[in-house]
């Protein structure tokens, strides 16, 4: 389990790295210049007393940093939960193979439970880190220690419980991703409204070009930010689905494969 951890870890942490690089490459090579050259495309038009209808192209409306800052920030909390879908889905294939060697109509007696053991103790390294493994195998050691029906029953909820809080609460970094994308289009807010006021004097005087431009700014990275936070929390949510059915079928697998045969003589 720490294995894991240590490697979920170092898989985020590139994941952020990447996606940094990835994003503000896109922004230096394509949006910016597209945005500054269909800018300057405008300005020269109204310079030669063209009247000239105010363009809002994608790449001027997430042009400035809140909105790079935003997209780098979709693509890590992705990425997060991209890696934990593929392992909840991992361990959903485990639903359907036959881990106890228990033919239908057959009892499981306290002296079987250790023969019962060891092919979920020959299973691959990284399987055995697996929630269904882990309940099976602490539901036969608690009935060869204690020869109790319910113990074993108790046992597999006690694991599958745990397990359903651990990865609720790994999802934190989601959570808080989901949270700090909106904050961070509010500060693109407060940017362009800061901005549009420090120009007030110039649109007294006729000219609201450096007004209306901040005020852009203010009102794209609102909108980009919680288009992008509404994107995150779909998919955040459909990956609580997937793990909270995957904790609802490994006990129901332990029920129908392991409790329905035990017999204590």
């Amino acid at each position: 389990m720490k294995k894991n951890n240590s490697s979920e870890f170092f898989y985020q942490l590139f994941a952020l790295l990447a996606a940094v690089i990835v994003v503000h490459t896109i922004y230096v090579a394509l949006i910016r210049p597209s945005a500054a050259a269909t800018i300057e495309n405008q300005l020269a038009r109204e310079a030669a007393g063209e009247t000239v209808v105010t363009e809002r192209t994608l790449y001027i409306v997430i042009k400035d940093y809140e909105q790079e800052a935003c997209f780098v920030l979709m693509l890590w909390a992705t990425a997060i939960m991209g890696y934990k879908a593929r392992r909840s889905l991992s361990e959903s294939h485990l639903l359907h193979q036959p881990l106890l060697q228990v033919s239908e109509g057959s009892r499981i007696l306290p002296e079987d439970a250790r023969q019962l053991s060891r092919p979920l103790q020959a299973l691959p390294e990284d399987q055995q880190s697996y929630l269904l493994p882990r309940a099976l195998l602490a539901g036969l050691q608690r009935f060869s220690a204690t020869r109790n029906i319910q113990d074993v029953s108790g046992a597999i909820g006690d694991v599958c419980d745990i397990e359903s809080d651990r990865l609720d609460s790994e999802l934190a970094m989601v959570r808080y991703i989901a949270w700090a994308i909106p904050s961070i289009g509010f500060i693109g807010t407060v940017r362009g409204i800061g901005e549009a006021l420090g120009q007030a004097h110039k649109a007294v005087s006729g000219d609201i070009v450096g007004v209306t431009a901040s005020l852009g700014v203010a009102f794209n990275s609102t909108f980009i930010a919680l288009v992008i936070s509404i994107v995150v929390m779909f998919f955040l949510h459909q990956l609580q689905l997937v793990q909270e059915r995957l904790v609802l079928d490994s006990h129901s697998y332990c029920d129908q494969n392991l409790l329905s045969h035990l017999k204590t003589e």
